[in-house]
């Protein structure tokens, strides 16, 4: 299965106050991510990150990244910088990147994928589809495009089906 998710700020702390998450504490909040994310993805699920893993260093990363199911890339967002400006074992793309998938069409499903929200992307008057990060559910609904953040989906990540579903 193919999954999509986004900002899941392991380790900080601020972000339960920034935006409103129901976790008492940092841990709780990692902790429950983890299991979440785990709860739905298997081991060779693809899972694409679009940013904002966590705000820590590569240590950090890997403690949470080590714990989760699946095949994952991240593109990454604006506060991966501080893990990713090194050598890392594990897949990190580009920060705009497009996928194309069979989906039994005539051609093939085009999916740009961005940390950020965009109102115009490659094919978008064409069918294709934009997921994003980064707003925390704070824009507004986009016609072809879909936050794929944590906090828009009850801290779980997203299925292609929901995607396609959402955005028929």
């Amino acid at each position: 299965m193919i999954w999509f998710t986004a900002d899941h700020h392991f380790n900080h702390a601020n972000i339960i106050k920034y935006c409103n998450r129901p976790f008492s504490s940092v841990d709780e909040m990692n902790n429950e991510l983890v299991r979440r994310w785990n709860e739905v993805i298997k081991p060779d699920d693809t899972v694409y990150h679009l940013g904002d893993f966590t705000l820590e260093g590569v240590e950090t990363f890997y403690k949470f990244f080590m714990q989760l199911n699946g095949k994952i890339l991240i593109i990454p967002g604006g506060h991966d910088y501080r893990w990713t400006t090194g050598e890392v074992l594990c897949n990190v793309s580009d920060p705009l990147i497009s996928i194309e998938l069979d989906t039994g069409r005539k051609f093939p499903l085009v999916i740009v994928l961005c940390h950020y929200a965009m109102r115009v992307w490659d094919r978008s008057h064409y069918g294709s589809l934009h997921l994003y990060g980064h707003s925390h559910g704070n824009l507004e609904m986009w016609p072809n495009s879909m936050d794929v953040g944590v906090d828009c989906h009850n801290y779980y990540p997203v299925s292609l089906d929901t995607v396609l579903e959402v955005l028929k």
